[in-house]
């Protein structure tokens, strides 16, 4: 028998040869437009930091009080002794910025999808997922249990016919089930009558930059009597009157049922979170085993988180939010794209080979460029592309500088 590090060396030799190998790249600065990697200097397109706030000053001031008045760590889960001031303070600070009864924070945006799904769903349950959704997204429906059903992405006939068979089977379900309670009663769980069906989507595409159509959503999940859930984790901060996201940009956020974004994007902090109603995160609170049984995020990454939400609904946020569209303007103008009804700051170029887009990556690093290659299992086999996504922190001279090294790599993105 082979060891088990020769196991896994053969393992991670077919990776490679498959061109997926991944190394974890070593960054010596903070966030921003420029990073220390490698020894280079490079421009940085690759965060989704994209109002430039993770090396704000403002939030470090924030995350250093965080640490002067409640130390390093929380020491314990949030129902132990862990549930700290900035916690509580975050969660009513996010809230109020979502509109929503209240909110719960978790320590990452997987632990939140995770949590949130597992604890709604069970395997007497239907979940339906567009089909370019957020792994973690994925992942929680997997540990559901629950009857996993992908419409086509951001296709609202497919998602009604996937509705209607929802709903055809709830009913022969319960056809079988009054056969069955007649001959033999059994123990129901609370709430017991029919299944429940939850369908889940992004509001912004992380790899590809688009939009749900949430109108539509909403109007076939109250046709259909579901739940609807949206991952706003590229919208948080950036979208509608108060930067809640794009459910408010198109007036739709009182009728999403549970509302999931990410603390560590527009934000610039870390954790994610679920905003609605008060039956909701209480039931959260009981029944999410990721919020349960984990220690409570660090109290400076909550006080800072919260210093976030209060800065993009001031009038510097707002600057920076219409800086951030100004880049995008120029870069979509550069490259000959018609501006989108609604803009966004991520622009897959697609190039479908995966030993291509990891060459392209390498060439545009030796103009001191950072745009990276992504692959499968991110995307699709075949899908391959690079990813380049803007801030606010970008200067026009830095969009310019992309656009001339886009040009010169051979991934056919002159236009």
């Amino acid at each position: 028998m082979l060891s088990f590090d020769a196991v896994l060396r053969q393992r991670l030799d077919a990776i490679r040869g498959r061109g997926l190998l991944r190394e974890l790249r070593r960054v010596d600065s903070p966030q921003g437009p420029r990073i220390q990697a490698g020894g280079q200097t490079l421009l940085n397109f690759s965060s989704n930091d994209y109002l430039g706030l993770a090396n704000d000053p403002w939030l470090k001031e924030a995350a250093i009080s965080g640490v002067e008045k409640f130390g390093a760590g929380a020491g314990a889960s949030r129902l132990i002794c862990g549930s700290l001031t900035p916690h509580h303070e975050l969660e009513e600070a996010l809230a109020g910025f979502k509109g929503t009864e209240a909110a719960l924070s978790f320590s990452s945006g997987y632990a939140t999808a995770v949590g949130a799904i597992c604890a709604l769903l069970g395997r007497d349950d239907i979940i339906i997922l567009d089909k370019l959704v957020h792994a973690c997204i994925v992942d929680a429906a997997r540990l559901s249990g629950a009857k996993i059903r992908v419409f086509a992405h951001n296709d609202l006939d497919d998602l009604e016919a996937k509705l209607k068979w929802a709903n055809r089977r709830d009913e022969q379900c319960g056809s079988r089930t009054s056969t069955t309670l007649a001959s033999k009663p059994r123990i129901t769980r609370p709430s017991e009558g029919k299944q429940r069906t939850l369908v889940v989507t992004e509001s912004i595409f992380s790899m590809d930059g688009d939009t749900a159509p949430l109108r539509g959503m909403v109007a076939l999940k109250e046709k259909y009597g579901a739940w609807l859930m949206v991952d706003e984790a590229h919208a948080t901060g950036l979208y509608g009157k108060h930067r809640r996201g794009l459910a408010e940009e198109l007036g739709v956020s009182g009728q999403i049922e549970i509302q999931m974004g990410t603390l560590g994007k527009a934000l610039g902090a870390s954790g994610g979170y679920i905003s609605g109603s008060r039956a909701l995160i209480d039931f959260l609170v009981n029944c999410a085993r990721s919020f349960i049984f984990s220690t409570a995020p660090v109290p400076a990454a909550a006080v800072a988180a919260r210093a976030a939400i209060e800065f993009v609904q001031s009038a510097e946020g707002e600057i920076r939010r219409k800086t951030l569209w100004t880049r995008v303007g120029q870069f979509q103008s550069a490259i000959g794209h018609r501006p989108p009804p609604i803009p966004g700051a991520i622009f897959p170029i697609l190039i479908g080979d995966e030993a291509r887009a990891v060459e392209a990556a390498a060439e545009l690093r030796e103009q001191n460029i950072f745009v990276p290659a992504i692959r499968y299992p991110t995307v699709a086999r075949g899908q391959a592309r690079l990813r380049v996504t803007l801030t606010a922190a970008h200067s026009s001279e830095d969009i310019s500088r992309l656009v001339r090294a886009l040009n010169s790599v051979d991934i056919g993105f002159r236009r």
